[in-house]
């Protein structure tokens, strides 16, 4: 099976009222922003969508309404991961109609071996028929997963492709060396998009994106077609705004930039909480100033 999930793909922030109920007109509003704007493929309750924070019917709603906006125009990807394995497992056989491949996350917290992140989700392929993104984060889940486990479990026939967000160009490149015909690797982190596609990569899960869906995607095709000076352009005019939209974590430094194109509120759920007023100002400056508004 091969990845069929390149290019511009977006891990679609999860909007939320003042009351921090979720706000679904918003989350309308943003997936057809996306569509508008050339982004190719939406991640629906990955972490950027705050999905600790949201119960499993919640989960589910903000995918049918992604789902029934979408009207089958982009891919879907639904983010299911998590460190207790047949758990997951039950929750791959659930998944609705409508959606085109999953991403899960290396189990986090536990820490398992190599060997074990190999059986978890060697176990969990057998649950569905869906493609899996397998989503290597080391930062937030506290193991890295080896170049040679991602190799090893490219060997699953519905296993088609890995976000990588180690921030270890070297662990990637090899992973890009020795993949198999068919298998995709997506850049996890938005300022090394640019890099990992001239080195090999097929596409990124972004949450810059989410608020420069056509300024990003540009930057993405150019790179894709390698056309570099195009996309060293809308690369270094977003890094800026790239940095700022993490210095205080993620999604509250997106957020800002999505309200104040008025398209969501800042809200965010404990434990998060929104950015500090003086990062707020300089989102705010350089959203101004990407868009020209």
């Amino acid at each position: 099976m091969n990845s069929f999930f390149t290019g511009s793909g977006v891990a679609l922030v999860t909007p939320f009222n003042t009351d921090f109920t979720i706000d679904f007109e918003a989350l309308k509003k943003l997936v057809r922003y996306q569509i508008e704007n050339g982004t190719d493929f939406l991640v629906v309750q990955g972490t950027t969508g705050e999905s600790p924070t949201l119960s499993q019917d919640e989960k589910l709603e903000v995918l049918r309404t992604v789902i029934e906006e979408n009207q089958g125009k982009l891919k879907i990807v639904y983010g299911v991961g998590g460190n207790n394995t047949m758990d997951i497992g039950e929750k791959f056989k659930k998944i609705p109609a409508g959606v085109d491949g999953i991403l899960s996350v290396s189990p986090y917290y536990n820490k398992p071996t190599q060997q074990g992140i190999i059986q978890h989700f060697t176990y969990l392929s057998s649950c569905t028929d869906l493609p899996i993104i397998l989503y290597n984060v080391p930062g937030r889940t506290g193991s890295n997963m080896a170049p040679s486990t991602t190799l090893k479990l490219a060997e699953l026939p519905n296993v088609v492709a890995v976000k990588e967000a180690s921030g270890n160009m070297e662990q990637i490149m090899e992973i890009i060396r020795l993949r198999p015909a068919g298998f995709g690797v997506l850049s996890g982190d938005d300022a090394l998009t640019m890099p990992l596609i001239a080195a090999g990569a097929d596409g990124v899960i972004s949450v810059v994106a989410n608020a420069f869906p056509k300024l990003f995607g540009e930057m993405v095709h150019a790179s894709m077609k390698e056309s570099l000076p195009e996309a060293r352009k809308a690369h270094y005019e977003l890094m800026h705004v790239t940095k700022l939209f993490f210095e205080e974590g993620n999604p509250g430094g997106v957020k800002v930039s999505l309200a104040e194109q008025g398209i969501m509120t800042e809200t965010m759920r404990l434990p998060l909480v929104p950015v500090s007023d003086e990062l707020r100002n300089r989102i705010q400056a350089e959203t101004k100033h990407i868009l020209r508004l």
